[in-house]
């Protein structure tokens, strides 16, 4: 039990870091928000409870093409927020990454990459 609160507590640090960090440096924020750090953290997290290198492997790749259709939602939200405001942004922002999904899902598929 104490594993699984340490689990929670570090990555909601994380979390709580780099919000503190964008309310004062929009790029320092944006950049850290960048990097992946859960994703690491997720690795970290796998690894330390000896779960089988293909799982770990696994969660590596599909991340990477998890990522990729979620790229155009961070060119319209701000658009749509800056013209509107943040709950408009995020309602056009989600169907937009849901179809840029699925779009992907359908393009890969072709090349035996299944990420349904």
């Amino acid at each position: 039990m104490a594993w699984i609160i340490s689990k929670y507590l570090i990555t909601a640090a994380m979390v709580v870091l780099i919000s503190e960090i964008a309310k004062r440096s929009d790029k320092l924020g944006a950049l850290l928000a960048a990097l992946p750090m859960i994703t690491v953290l997720t690795l970290l997290w796998l690894y330390f409870e000896k779960q089988p290198t293909d799982k770990i492997a696994n969660h590596a790749w599909y991340t990477f093409w998890y990522v990729i259709p979620t790229l155009p939602m961070f060119l319209v939200f701000p658009y749509v927020m800056h013209r509107y405001s943040f709950w408009p942004a995020m309602l056009v922002s989600i169907p937009i990454t849901i179809a840029s999904f699925l779009l992907l899902a359908f393009m890969v598929k072709r090349f035996g990459i299944h990420l349904l």
